[in-house]
């Protein structure tokens, strides 16, 4: 049995998602593929000649780390062999994620004329979904009565809830019944299976260019928006944490940098003491 097949199994066997198998078999097999050699006869070194080429060639560090955990996850759970490589998962650069204000939401919106894709962009944004999340969303997902749906087997393959805005909810409700939908179909399907992830983003990027957004615009931005207006708006980190699916509330809390300029119109309480001395 090729690695890349006794990969697939042992992810199927843990419940690791599709998406990290998948990733995990092309990773092994490009590693394969430059070593030449029988897996078994692989020493760390070869390991960590592979890593090092990955980042000389200039790979993101999200591409070298997981390269190095599906190589790692092959040794130690399929062939039982700890193979401890002397290089450390490279640190991820934290980046300032792109955020749409109020207004800019609204332009985008405005630049939408096709009514499937303006609610469908309505729901990514008021919903805080992930791209992948928003087109396999089913009529079966939607809890109308309760006002809140449910993302099936999201990111680490979990379940979540999310909320379906007041506003929106009667034109989900028209969708479903002008489209004769039934429990089992996709929200927004297209050519007898759900909308594609690459359809979106061009719905996204072409309404974005139309507004004349100058930012790098993409369906993920609105996640980042939702996440970041809610902020705004007063609720908590804790409060949004499980809206988005974040397993860690670190992860939520790098959304804080939107709300910068607020913070920094704070007064101290030290200038106010000093305020309240002078009258």
């Amino acid at each position: 049995m090729q690695p890349a097949e006794q990969i697939k199994k042992a992810c199927i066997r843990r419940g690791y998602s599709k998406r990290t198998s998948a990733t995990y078999e092309v990773c092994i097999n490009k590693f394969f593929r430059y070593c030449k050699k029988d897996p078994r006869s692989v020493k760390k070194t070869d390991i960590e000649i592979y890593i090092n080429r990955l980042i000389k060639r200039d790979k993101a560090r999200s591409t070298v780390n997981v390269h190095l955990s599906a190589i790692q996850f092959y040794y130690k759970t399929i062939l039982k062999r700890n193979i401890t490589v002397n290089l450390p998962y490279m640190k991820q650069q934290k980046k300032v994620s792109a955020w749409l204000t109020k207004e800019e939401v609204i332009q985008l919106l405005n630049q939408i004329k096709n009514k499937k894709h303006l609610l469908l962009t309505k729901l990514l944004f008021s919903s805080g979904m992930r791209v992948s999340e928003i087109v396999n969303l089913k009529v079966k997902d939607l809890e109308f009565n309760q006002s809140y749906g449910w993302v099936r087997q999201g990111k680490g393959n979990k379940d979540r809830m999310f909320i379906i805005a007041e506003n929106l909810k009667q034109d989900l409700i028209d969708w479903i019944k002008n489209n004769n939908l039934v429990y089992s179909d996709y929200i927004f399907s297209g050519h007898n299976k759900h909308l594609s992830v690459q359809s979106v983003q061009q719905i996204i990027k072409k309404a974005a260019k139309q507004a004349k957004i100058k930012k790098n615009v993409h369906p993920h931005t609105l996640r980042h928006s939702f996440a970041t207006q809610l902020l705004e708006n007063g609720y908590q980190p804790q409060d949004i944490q499980p809206l988005l699916g974040h397993s860690h509330l670190e992860t939520t809390l790098t959304y804080l940098h939107a709300l910068a300029p607020k913070l920094l119109k704070v007064q101290s309480p030290l200038d106010v003491l000093q305020n309240h001395q002078k009258v």
